[in-house]
């Protein structure tokens, strides 16, 4: 299960390191403690809507755009989830022979 407090931290941190910043200097900017923003981060801590409108606009990154970013991460690790899950529609060969598909279900064909 995707949790979003990590997607969210994995945004924020991609979007950190692709200006060249630190945490100190985006903490600072931001007003909020250089542990908290770290754990924000990792995806430790939830952080709320004030906290990250704060953050984006340290970043000088939309709030919009971030959870957009978050919103197809999510999307798509919902999507490989429903993919790892699906169930074949053929029996495969080697059980053909016992077992046979009726409109109820799976029946023995024994």
């Amino acid at each position: 299960m995707t949790l979003l407090r990590q997607e969210i931290g994995d945004v924020l941190r991609d979007a950190r390191r692709q200006q060249g910043r630190t945490l100190r200097e985006v903490s600072s900017e931001a007003r909020v403690s250089l542990g908290y923003l770290s754990e924000v981060e990792r995806g430790q801590k939830e952080a709320s809507s004030e906290l990250l409108a704060s953050i984006c606009g340290a970043l000088e990154v939309p709030l919009s755009s971030v959870l957009r970013q978050v919103s197809e991460r999510v999307a798509a690790a919902e999507d490989m989830a429903a993919a790892s899950v699906r169930v074949p529609d053929v029996v495969p060969a080697d059980l053909s022979g016992e077992v046979a598909l009726s409109s109820g279900g799976l029946v023995s064909a024994a």
